[in-house]
Formats: structure tokens, sequence, C-alpha cells
């Protein structure tokens, strides 16, 4: 089993900043990739950036491209979010996950997740 603890979250205003952090323990050398979703109320659970734990290949979605950065530390079977140019519609519970597969876009292809993290954006 791979146990995720997010932290990071919190208030910020708009065009603000925010680094969520995955904490990542148990058997982390079973996981390909680590991905980071978001959910906000009402809505689908929809994804936001994964990186390939080994080859550090890094994913987006558009709506997150070029304000969010993935990033990990190995060392400490870490992942990061920092989020930046913060909008109202990012306000969101901000989930970190673990695949074993390649359909890193997809939430049903993740096998393991955090309690999440809210994000709260005030414009």
């Amino acid at each position: 089993q791979v146990q995720l603890v997010e932290s990071g979250g919190g208030l910020v205003q708009a065009g603000g900043s925010l680094r969520l952090a995955c904490a990542a323990s148990g058997r982390t050398f079973s996981f390909y990739a680590m991905g980071w979703f978001r959910q906000a109320p009402g809505m689908e659970r929809e994804f936001v950036a994964a990186i390939t734990w080994s080859g550090g290949r890094l994913y987006y979605a558009d709506t997150v491209k070029g304000r969010f950065t993935i990033s990990k530390d190995n060392a400490k079977n870490t992942v990061y979010l920092q989020m930046n140019s913060l909008k109202p519609e990012d306000t969101a519970v901000y989930y970190c996950a673990t695949t074993r597969g390649s359909r890193y876009s997809t939430a049903s292809s993740y096998d393991y997740w955090g309690q999440g993290t809210q994000v709260t954006v005030s414009s």
C-alpha cells in the first residue's frame, strides 16, 4: 500500500501563489507516476498535473499550463505543485494520487489517493 499526505493548501488572493506538497510512504517503489487532481463543489474531479517518478516527464492540464509547476524530490518521496497567478476558478480540494499506468489524466487509472487539501482563491 501507499500512503499519501497533502499539505500546503489555504486561502490566497487572486494573483497569489501557493505550494502544495504530497508526501508518499509505504510501497513507494510500486507506482510509476504521481498526479494532482482537483475537485470543486458540484464538479467532477479533474486532472491538473502529473510527473513520472523515474524519468520526470511532466504533464499538465491546459487550464494550468504556464501557471502551475509539478516537481518531485525522490529522496523525500515528495511531489510538489507550485501554483502561481492563481484565479478564483482554481478554488477546489486538491488531491495527489499514484498510478502504475500511463493514462495520467484519467482519475480512474490512479490507485492511491491522499485526503485532499483545500485551496481557496478570493477575487
